[in-house]
């Protein structure tokens, strides 16, 4: 990896910032995006500390934000004129729906039109870096799930689980569109369950959702279970022609039947589209 430049979202905490720190140990140069100045600053301090021959940099957005997400995506293609990976990995998870500022379901927002605006804007620069990769954080929480083409932001029974596996969902389909549209480019795009590791993940949240989250953190495994598959996909030789795929620890295994709903997914990236103005 060295030489390399490295997108990557949700890095400041997890599996993200367990991923930027062994990526920027392999010599790569890691560009994060956070929504916290703060907790970004920590991050770049330790990025520095594993590898200080590089220049590492933050970008601040709120990435549940279209157009936090685009502008941020305008900012790094300005710089960087050419990105070899991009990880898109900032997610959560939600007690009670709520509409961002675009009326969009946060979940929806946040854990799937991120990585959609943010690809789009990025593409020409992972291009220029040819061959270049794509890794996209879903989860085996799609399993059980549908998407309803119909009611994408959840206006009727909203539920947090559902939301999230939903969103998780609506990653893989994204993965599967992506490789078919960028087949030829040297471009690869895979995605991942990064397991049951402990996270951020909802835990901000008060009440009786919050607690029960923390308390299942309990039982939950180390992050860097998780971070190790991103890094496999992100840097690894023998994961170089993979795409389109769904990897758990290290290797390509079966997402659900949903998930491999090739005219879903189409229909999820012409929505995508519409909902992001793009």
């Amino acid at each position: 990896m060295r030489g390399k430049v490295v997108v990557i979202t949700g890095a400041t905490s997890g599996i993200g910032r367990i991923a930027a720190e062994a990526l920027a140990a392999q010599g790569a140069r890691i560009i994060l995006v956070a929504r916290d100045p703060r907790r970004a600053e920590r991050t770049l301090q330790r990025l520095r500390e594993v590898a200080p021959q590089s220049a590492h940099r933050a970008h601040i957005a709120d990435l549940s934000s279209l157009g936090d997400t685009k502008h941020v995506g305008e900012a790094i293609a300005a710089q960087e004129p050419r990105i070899d990976v991009l990880i898109n990995n900032a997610g959560n998870i939600f007690a009670r729906r709520a509409l961002t500022a675009d009326g969009l379901e946060r979940t929806f927002a946040l854990n799937h039109m991120s990585y959609f605006v943010l690809t789009h804007g990025l593409r020409d620069r992972l291009l220029a870096a040819s061959p270049a990769r794509i890794v996209n954080t879903a989860s085996g929480a799609h399993r059980g799930n549908s998407l309803d083409f119909d009611d994408l932001q959840m206006e009727r029974n909203y539920r947090a689980y559902t939301a999230y596996g939903r969103s998780k969902l609506a990653n893989i389909l994204f993965t599967r569109e992506l490789a078919r549209r960028l087949a030829g480019t040297g471009v690869t795009a895979n995605c991942l369950h990064p397991g049951f590791v402990a996270t951020g993940l909802g835990q901000r949240d008060g009440g009786f959702f919050g607690i029960m989250v923390r308390l299942s953190m309990v039982f939950a495994g180390k992050p860097e279970r998780g971070a190790k598959t991103i890094v496999h996909l992100a840097a690894l030789p023998e994961a170089a022609a993979a795409t389109g795929g769904y990897f758990a620890d290290c290797r390509e295994v079966h997402p659900s039947r949903a998930a491999q709903d090739d005219a879903a997914a189409r229909r999820l990236w012409e929505e995508s589209l519409r909902l992001g103005r793009l």
